[in-house]
């Protein structure tokens, strides 16, 4: 795996994944930066739900679910010294579907923290306390 991050001067990067794709990151004005972008920690952050989530979704479509949306909504706690690295995160499933089996979610959502999600595992085994809960959202419910 590889990446470049490209100083664009202020407090604005741009980071190019080994896959060719860019992403802005940027400081809040306060630090130099415009707000033009994402802040660093928060790329982080993004990737672990990125991650969990792509698995989540996997597991569930290889069990033949009838997913309609999913939704990983991220909190996260950082520490009040410099660093300030994250001390708690927690991720928030929101998983649409017609006749989901609880079960299956469940399952899924274990299998992406205690296996799969290689982000989760990476963080936790930094000291992040990372925790999960999911809920089941019906298609014609939601609408």
């Amino acid at each position: 795996m590889h990446a470049t991050i490209r100083w664009n001067g202020g407090a604005s990067f741009t980071g190019t994944s080994g896959s060719g794709h860019d992403v802005i990151m940027d400081g809040p004005p306060d630090h130099g930066g415009q707000n033009a972008g994402a802040r660093p920690m928060e790329m982080v952050l993004m990737g672990l739900g990125g991650c969990s989530a792509f698995d989540v979704m996997s597991i569930l479509q290889k069990a033949r679910q009838d997913v309609t949306d999913c939704v990983a909504e991220m909190t996260a706690e950082r520490a009040d010294a410099v660093p300030a690295v994250f001390t708690h995160i927690h991720l928030h499933f929101v998983v649409t579907g017609r006749n989901l089996k609880e079960n299956q979610v469940q399952r899924a959502v274990s299998l992406s923290a205690e296996k799969y999600c290689s982000a989760s595992i990476m963080l936790e085994k930094g000291g992040v306390k990372i925790t999960h809960d999911y809920e089941i959202r019906d298609p014609v419910a939601s609408a």
